[in-house]
């Protein structure tokens, strides 16, 4: 199997797909989400990683809308602890640490280390892992990277500081996508699905929407928002929820169908529980 990944080995979406995939798996590297859609369209990749929200800075909305606009299929979801590591050149000290480079995202998540180290430059970069192994490549000295253990593993870097994220429990879910949906007779032990459906403005419409959902055993898990393009104030909803009865999901689907002005299904799919627990490495 070919599957694609946001980043290069040792990112957060490569350890995603490791512990997801065979280890025969091939990763095929994407520097931006935008290029993962096209490689499940063509096939030149089996299936693709996507991160989806984080516990502390929410969904991703853009990633929402690359999965609706190319009909791509979720086919799974992975919950993935954030451990982030300060990390550089060996024989070097925090003293010796001027800049540090890490993806946008990373850098938000460790504001309280910045804060800490006000005299540090951070320069955002596009993934966690590029960044480490440009240090190693380019032997960059006074710069340090935010990334995971795993990539200063591979690229031979020293971690100065451990888990320097702020949040304890902060954690990444992830879909599994491929490129269509698989129908096989083991459907009916799916017991999570994924939605997209917009609705009129009409006093109480997603009310309504909720209500139907909540009659048929259907557990709202998520519901997210967003706008749609040329309709200003007008929005999609994008709702997950669990069930422990497929064909009253089914039924429940055919009573949305006649509430709602479309309904897309993104996704069926078993339920990964994320731990609760505080985080360790």
């Amino acid at each position: 199997m070919k599957i694609a990944i946001q980043g290069i080995q040792g990112s957060f979406h490569h350890l995603v797909a490791s512990n997801y995939f065979p280890n025969d798996c091939i990763f095929i590297q994407c520097m931006t989400f935008g290029e993962i859609p096209k490689l499940l369209r063509n096939n030149t990749v089996d299936a693709a990683i996507m991160a989806i929200e984080n516990s502390n800075t929410g969904s991703i909305l853009s990633n929402y809308s690359l999965i609706d606009k190319n009909d791509l299929n979720i086919q799974g979801e992975v919950y993935m602890p954030m451990f982030h590591n300060l990390m550089a050149l060996k024989g070097q000290g925090m003293s010796d640490i001027k800049e540090v480079w890490s993806h946008p995202i990373a850098i938000q998540h460790c504001e309280r280390f910045f804060r800490h180290h006000p005299h540090i430059k951070i320069i955002e970069a596009n993934d966690t892992a590029f960044v480490a192994k440009q240090i190693k490549e380019k032997q960059l000295k006074g710069i340090a990277a935010i990334a995971s253990a795993k990539a200063a593993e591979i690229y031979d870097l020293e971690i100065l500081e451990e888990q320097i994220q702020t949040d304890s429990f902060n954690m990444t879910r992830y879909f599994v996508l491929t490129k269509k949906r698989d129908f096989n007779v083991d459907v009916h032990l799916h017991n999570k699905a994924s939605l997209k459906f917009t609705t009129s403005d009409e006093h109480g419409s997603l009310a309504e929407i909720l209500k139907t959902c909540a009659e048929h055993g259907l557990n709202l898990s998520k519901i997210q928002s967003m706008p749609i393009a040329n309709e200003p104030w007008n929005y999609a909803f994008f709702i997950d929820f669990t069930y422990n009865d497929y064909l009253k999901y089914c039924n429940a689907l055919l009573m949305l169908e006649s509430k709602v002005d479309n309904l897309k299904i993104l996704g069926e799919y078993s339920e990964n529980k994320p731990s609760l627990k505080k985080q360790t490495a």
